[in-house]
């Protein structure tokens, strides 16, 4: 079991400070080893190629809730969760999905080895790996194979539940205007990614929430921690002035944890 709990932790680090926050991003900068590391942490999600989620991930970001974007949710809840993945893209996303700029994806040598050797990288880290260090450290076989699968499918769902889930219901503290929301339980579950409306409001930003080290926030703490040590640097944020601005400006009313700021509120009337 506490084999299971490092691999869904190495998954979710992959998927956000890696593909997310790092390649997709580029909120802050990484060495090479971390580089490598947090690419090998991604393939443990299983999640196609950093190439393909970097590409899909900033189109989804610069045509949001459009038909352009991958996961639209304007096409209801199952497509914007799964059903994109079950059926050919939207034309308008092909004819967009070559105006978004990769050439930074394209000219990683990290990121395209990734690309290359997908066929035994992934399911190497993603089915094989997960599964054989518990069986070998004494745990039944099918149980390492059984518990791996359902690491996955939960990391899986939790990834599709920002497309889904937080552009569907929540508070948008920073912009009532969008779909993106922000969800408590998600954060928690996500370890700091359910601060959605901020990071679609302040998508630079590496802590993808105003609270940037609160105690719910872990991968942005892990971040802070990978600088502290040389391994992560040049992190970007967002000014208080600006994202007090913007609360003022496009906000609901609400603060951070979705309760009511009266005041706030008076203001955006």
């Amino acid at each position: 079991m506490s084999s299971t709990l490092i691999s869904y932790f190495l998954t979710i680090l992959g998927v956000t400070a890696g593909a997310h926050r790092l390649f997709a991003h580029k909120s802050f900068k990484a060495t090479r080893p971390l580089q490598i590391f947090l690419m090998l942490c991604h393939s443990l999600a299983y999640q196609r190629t950093l190439v393909t989620w970097v590409r899909d991930h900033r189109l989804h970001h610069k045509y949001s809730d459009t038909d352009a974007d991958p996961h639209n949710i304007s096409r209801g809840f199952f497509f914007s969760h799964l059903g994109w993945l079950l059926v050919k893209n939207h034309p308008e996303m092909v004819k967009r999905r070559g105006m978004v700029d990769m050439s930074d994806v394209f000219g990683n040598e990290v990121v395209m080895f990734q690309k290359r050797h997908a066929q035994w990288l992934l399911p190497l880290f993603g089915i094989i790996i997960p599964t054989l260090i518990p069986w070998l450290l004494g745990d039944s076989f099918s149980n390492s194979w059984h518990l791996n699968i359902f690491r996955y499918m939960v990391t899986s769902n939790l990834t599709f539940l920002t497309n889904s889930l937080l552009h569907s219901w929540g508070y948008k503290p920073y912009d009532k205007n969008m779909s993106a929301s922000q969800n408590l339980p998600l954060i928690m579950m996500t370890m700091g990614e359910g601060f959605h409306n901020y990071h679609h409001a302040f998508p630079w930003d590496y802590r993808t929430g105003e609270l940037g080290n609160n105690s719910l926030n872990c991968i942005t703490k892990v971040i802070d921690g990978l600088e502290k040590v040389g391994l992560a640097f040049d992190l970007k944020t967002a000014s208080e002035g600006i994202v007090e601005d913007r609360k003022r400006r496009t906000g609901d009313g609400r603060d951070l944890w979705g309760r009511e700021n009266k005041e706030e509120k008076e203001r955006t009337l």
